[in-house]
């Protein structure tokens, strides 16, 4: 096992790791839309923080010497499903065919009253 830990992405604010690769695998924790280079959400709505979340997962796979396209799974958090369209308009920039494996779950709440937040799995290249 192998944690993997970046400052282009906002630290863990609990007793967790940005990411843990075992064997083949990388799993990112959620990624709320925090700026890691301001230490605050990204200004805006749902597209805005859903790109931010994004990136901080980006940002880990990239040290983890990855890129978006290993990623095999995704979970998507929302505070309202209503948000769900514009939310996808801006996943769909990041993913490419064949797209990951997705779930999209509506939550009662986020950390620090995030809008979104966005776990992946990734597998390395064999």
């Amino acid at each position: 096992m192998k944690v993997i830990s970046t400052q282009k992405a906002p630290a863990a604010i609990g007793p967790y790791s940005q990411a843990i690769q075992i064997g083949n695998l990388v799993y990112t924790s959620g990624q709320i839309p925090i700026d890691p280079s301001t230490g605050k959400f990204a200004e805006g709505g749902i597209k805005e923080q859903t790109r931010q979340s994004l990136l901080n997962v980006k940002a880990i796979l990239e040290e983890a010497g990855l890129t978006m396209k290993n990623v095999v799974k995704t979970t998507v958090f929302m505070a309202d499903m209503n948000d769900f369209a514009d939310m996808n308009a801006i996943y769909a920039e990041f993913f490419s065919e064949p797209y990951p494996a997705r779930s999209a779950v509506a939550v009662k709440t986020l950390p620090k009253g995030a809008l979104v937040e966005i776990e992946a799995v990734a597998a390395l290249p064999q």
